[in-house]
């Protein structure tokens, strides 16, 4: 059970817990089947290997492996498409705008932590003008380890000055998760984003939300 302490920070993962990018992926990405005359994939195709990050994507869609030939030469190109189009038809997912207004309101802080490099990830969220009051972001540009070391989230605290106690993490993949429980911050799993499901949730007993709603609830103000 975790503790209840004051919430004076929310840190959010980026893709699939703060904004669904999964529309922009997938425009991307089948661009680029298209060209190579393969069969291009729906959002629910995509979206649960969004978390995983971009190699999974073309090795999965492509059946490429890492070590072939054509593999980084695929990536090359789906990251240029990519960046053509990365802020095109992502959007905040519903409820997010009122929650963000809301810590607005109560004095908490709130930033991201994501696997998402900066060249990608603060273009996304500068186009949000409802995201005008983050304080901080951290990519893996920032730190020697991504997630799931809590090196990001450990970072973000240390530049709020905000105790790892007084914050709350959500994602919506395992690594999200057991960063935020080494960094020693309360997790939120969101049910609604790419990755997780409430029975893997249910039995490692990680706390979880299925709609943005529900987080007010586990906020101490």
């Amino acid at each position: 059970m975790q503790e209840n302490h004051k919430t004076e920070l929310i840190l959010f993962d980026l893709d699939g817990t703060l904004i669904d990018t999964a529309p922009d992926f997938q425009s991307s990405l089948n661009v680029m089947l298209e060209k190579y005359n393969m069969n291009k994939v729906s959002l629910s195709d995509i979206r649960p290997h969004i978390s995983e990050g971009t190699s999974k994507l073309i090795k999965n869609f492509f059946n490429i492996n890492e070590d072939d030939s054509e593999f980084e030469l695929l990536k090359s190109e789906f990251l240029d498409e990519y960046n053509l189009n990365m802020t095109k038809d992502c959007k905040l997912f519903d409820g997010m705008t009122t929650f963000v207004d809301f810590l607005d309101e109560n004095n908490i802080k709130y930033g991201v932590v994501t696997n998402k490099f900066f060249k990608f990830a603060n273009p996304i969220i500068n186009s949000f003008s409802e995201l005008k009051n983050i304080k901080v972001l951290i990519c893996p540009d920032h730190v020697k380890i991504s997630k799931p070391d809590p090196e990001g989230i450990l970072l973000a605290c240390k530049k709020l000055n905000t105790n790892p106690l007084n914050t709350i993490y959500l994602g919506d993949h395992l690594n999200d998760l057991e960063a935020g429980l080494s960094a020693g911050v309360k997790i939120l799993g969101c049910v609604y984003g790419y990755s997780l499901d409430e029975d893997t949730l249910n039995k490692l007993n990680y706390p979880f939300i299925k709609d943005i709603s529900e987080i007010y609830s586990h906020l101490n103000i």
